[in-house]
């Protein structure tokens, strides 16, 4: 177990770039792509399983042959259900499966974490819809917990800002932002801000930091700013800092 363990993600940021990647896959597979995954889903084909790769890659296979496998399987037979529902009710089943699939391989490369640790990896994959979520399209609302944008661009009787550019998702090239990155340097930087209310990743840039209180001054491509504190931001996973 050891020797397999140490050609696998360790750390917690390691962890949890692999599980994104494969969520990405995964994702991918059962909407833009839905047509090849049910195509490739052949009910006359021995039991199938569908595998996110950590390259952000997604795959149709036969399950491994090594008992154990290296790494949690995915849910045997998803093909054989394909024909006897309808088509959105067997990709949300589809989905459903490959959501317990990425926790429990989180969770698999996780094992020698402690309770802090373990609990931090939850948080991180949290803050993004499930599967499931997004294919039924029951995404909850965790209204209360958003914050107010407040323009300084506007004036009575003037026009409305262009909405600021948001995405359902963050992009697999940032990383959430950590208490080590509130230096002078996060000035000038581009990242996604999430708000819990919209379920959007909005695109702002730093800029103004108080590092000493751990304070920001963010604002959105429409123009607006917003005052954040990021000690309650890095908490909650609500913050992804783009690659330079």
């Amino acid at each position: 177990m050891d020797v397999a363990m140490a050609e696998h993600p360790r750390t917690l940021d390691e962890i949890f770039d692999d599980c994104s990647k494969r969520r990405e896959g995964l994702m991918r597979a059962i909407t833009k792509e839905s047509d090849k995954l049910y195509n490739a889903c052949d009910p006359e084909k021995e039991n199938l399983c569908l595998y996110g790769h950590p390259d952000g890659s997604w795959e149709v296979g036969l399950p491994a042959e090594e008992v154990p496998p290296e790494l949690p399987e995915p849910v045997l037979g998803i093909n054989f259900a394909r024909d006897g529902m309808h088509r959105k009710d067997w990709l949300a089943l589809v989905a459903v499966h490959s959501d317990c699939w990425l926790l429990s391989v989180a969770f698999f490369y996780g094992a020698k974490m402690d309770r802090h640790g373990r609990e931090k990896l939850f948080r991180m994959l949290n803050q993004y819809p499930t599967l499931y979520e997004t294919v039924t399209g029951h995404v909850p609302n965790k209204s209360g917990t958003g914050k107010k944008r407040k323009q300084t661009n506007a004036t009575a009787g003037a026009p409305e800002p262009p909405p600021a550019q948001a995405a359902d998702t963050p992009l697999a090239s940032g990383r959430l932002l950590r208490v080590s990155d509130i230096t002078p340097q996060l000035v000038g930087r581009q990242a996604e801000l999430y708000w819990p209310d919209d379920n959007l990743w909005y695109l702002v840039e730093i800029a103004r930091l108080d590092v000493k209180e751990r304070n920001a001054t963010i604002q959105y491509t429409s123009g607006e700013i917003e005052d954040l504190d990021l000690m309650e931001i890095i908490d909650n996973g609500h913050m992804s800092l783009l690659n330079q």
